[in-house]
C-alpha cells in the first residue's frame, strides 16, 4: 500500500520562511514550490535535534529544511538519501580530532566548527552561523549549503568534488573543476589575493562546497572567478540570480 504524500509546509510558515531566506526571492514560482515540496520531505524524513539550550519552533525547522534543500532544486529528493539526522548547536561547536602520522605518532587536537557532514551520519550546523548567513545573504556564505554539498558529493561513494552525474557531464565537470582548483591553489599558495574564500584551497571537496555557497549567495563573484565552474552550477543547481 502506497503511503500518502505528506502535507506541505503550511502557508503561514512558508511565508515566514520566504521572508527570512532571501535566496528564495530569486526563485520563480515553480522552483519556489519545488523547494517547498522538498522541505516538506526533509521535515518528514529527517530528525532535527537541537542541542540545549537551543529551541527550534516550526518556522525555524522549516527554515533549516529549506536551506538544506536549496542545492536539491534540480537534483531532487535523491539528495536526501543516506542519512537521517540534522543536529543543530546553538553556536560553533568543538570536535576532537586524532591522526596517526607516518612515524606512528598519535596527534590529538580540538577543532571549532560551524558545520560538519559525517559520511553516512548526521549533518551538523551552528544555528548562530545559519542566522548570520541569513542576515547577510550576499556575503558568499551559507553553511547549510556547504554541508549539503558534501552530502551530494558523497553520494557516489567518494568525496572528490564531483557529485553523481551522467558520464559525459562528469568528465567535463572533473576537467573544468580540476583546472580551476589547481589555479586557485597556486594563487593561494603564492599569497595572491583571491575573490573566493581561501578555505576552498584545502581540498577538491572543499572547493566544491565553498563554490556552492557562492552560487547561492554571491553568484556574480563565482562567475567572475570561475566561469566554467559557474556554468556547471547553473546546470546542476539551477539559476539563482
Amino acid at each position: 500500500m502506497l503511503g500518502r504524500a505528506p502535507d506541505p509546509v503550511d502557508d503561514d510558515t512558508w511565508r515566514h520562511v520566504q521572508a527570512r531566506v532571501r535566496w528564495i526571492h530569486a526563485l520563480d514560482d515553480t522552483r519556489s514550490q519545488r523547494l517547498r515540496a522538498l522541505a516538506t520531505l526533509f521535515l518528514q524524513r529527517k530528525t532535527i535535534t537541537p542541542i540545549e539550550p537551543l529551541q527550534l519552533d516550526a518556522t525555524r525547522r522549516a527554515i533549516l529544511a529549506a536551506l538544506c534543500c536549496l542545492p536539491l532544486l534540480e537534483f531532487g529528493e535523491e539528495g536526501l538519501h543516506g542519512w537521517s539526522q540534522l543536529i543543530v548547536y546553538p553556536d560553533a561547536f568543538r570536535v576532537n580530532r586524532t591522526h596517526v602520522d607516518a612515524a606512528g605518532v598519535l596527534h590529538e587536537w580540538d577543532d571549532e566548527l560551524i558545520g560538519e557532514a559525517w559520511d553516512g551520519g548526521p549533518l551538523i550546523l551552528s544555528w548562530a552561523d545559519v542566522e548570520s548567513d541569513l542576515d547577510d545573504p550576499h556575503a558568499g556564505f551559507c553553511v547549510a549549503v556547504h554541508e549539503m554539498a558534501h552530502k551530494l558529493d558523497a553520494l557516489d561513494g567518494v568525496l572528490d568534488g564531483t557529485p553523481p552525474l551522467p558520464r559525459d557531464w562528469q568528465r567535463a565537470w572533473a576537467q573544468d573543476f580540476q583546472r580551476a582548483f589547481d589555479a586557485f591553489v597556486a594563487d593561494v599558495d603564492a599569497g595572491r589575493e583571491v575573490a573566493i574564500d581561501p578555505y576552498a584551497a584545502e581540498a577538491p571537496e572543499e572547493f566544491f562546497a565553498v563554490c556552492s555557497e557562492y552560487h547561492f549567495s554571491d553568484p556574480a563573484t563565482l562567475r567572475d572567478a570561475f566561469p566554467a565552474v559557474a556554468a556547471h552550477f547553473e546546470r546542476f543547481f539551477g539559476p539563482i540570480a
